[in-house]
């Protein structure tokens, strides 16, 4: 028995560097200077500084690209469950699987393919000159993103809601959006927070469209991230800081909605 625990725990260890090792070089070599990471990627006595957190919002307006990556990744997060609470919700009430499937292939088809399209569009409608357009079409594009994950992920929970609870409300002359909004949507509150935190982080890493559709000013993080390495100069510092902060808010918002992340997972996990 001594043995078996013995060999959890060391199985622990091993999938804890794995997972957390890179976060924690990231981490570190944030707070290092670009000669002691370029030098010795593990030598513990080298002076640890903020140099390159402060050169950030020195070198570049970082404050704003934040703020860019707050509008689209939670525009688009919001807008998805917005849109797509009600279309899981119809798909599992009339049985709909054919039009789910649909939903699914925006999620299965690479990025790329939606990238031309999306420029040419963006071209016709002014999106270059205009922050409003720009912006908009930046969350309509990430919503390929978030609302396939949205319709899926809330899927099996509007599936356990049994349908004799919101027919017994027909007695009260409830109609379909009261029984959707009073009955179907507080039970499946686990569900949406699986849905807002995973779409919110996956909208937030994701940079394909950002890269081709974003101006000057609604640049995000991910974009950003890319000035830090160059043809014969690379700044690993400032690349390490970019990528902490980067990380930061997902990672934050995942630990945050952990007790109702996992209560969502393994309440949709059973039928």
């Amino acid at each position: 028995m001594t043995k078996r625990l013995g060999g959890i725990y060391a199985a622990y260890v091993v999938f804890g560097v794995i997972f957390f090792g890179p976060v924690l070089f990231m981490l570190w070599s944030s707070l290092r200077n670009n000669v002691d990471i370029t030098g010795s990627l593990f030598n513990l006595a080298s002076p640890l500084t903020l140099e390159n957190f402060t050169g950030l919002f020195e070198r570049f307006d970082f404050a704003r690209y934040i703020g860019n990556s707050f509008v689209v990744a939670g525009g688009s997060t919001l807008l998805g469950l917005v849109l797509g609470a009600p279309a899981a919700y119809v798909i599992v009430r009339r049985k709909l699987a054919a039009l789910g499937f649909l939903t699914l292939l925006a999620r299965m088809a690479p990025g790329v393919l939606f990238v031309l399209p999306l420029f040419v569009l963006s071209i016709r409608v002014g999106g270059p000159d205009s922050l409003a357009v720009n912006y908009t079409l930046l969350i309509v594009a990430h919503l390929i993103i978030t609302l396939p994950l949205c319709i899926w992920l809330l899927v099996p929970f509007f599936e356990e809601i049994p349908a004799s609870i919101e027919e017994s409300t027909l007695i009260d002359g409830a109609n379909g959006w009261q029984r959707f909004t009073r009955i179907a949507l507080p039970l499946a509150l686990p569900g949406l927070s699986v849905a807002l935190t995973l779409s919110f982080v996956f909208s937030w890493n994701y940079f394909l469209f950002a890269l081709a559709l974003a101006n000057e000013q609604t640049l995000p993080l991910t974009v950003i991230a890319f000035n830090f390495i160059g043809q014969g100069s690379n700044d690993f510092g400032g690349l390490m800081a970019a990528s902490t902060l980067i990380s930061a808010p997902a990672l934050l918002l995942t630990i945050f909605a952990q007790r109702w992340l996992v209560r969502g997972i393994t309440g949709g996990a059973v039928k």
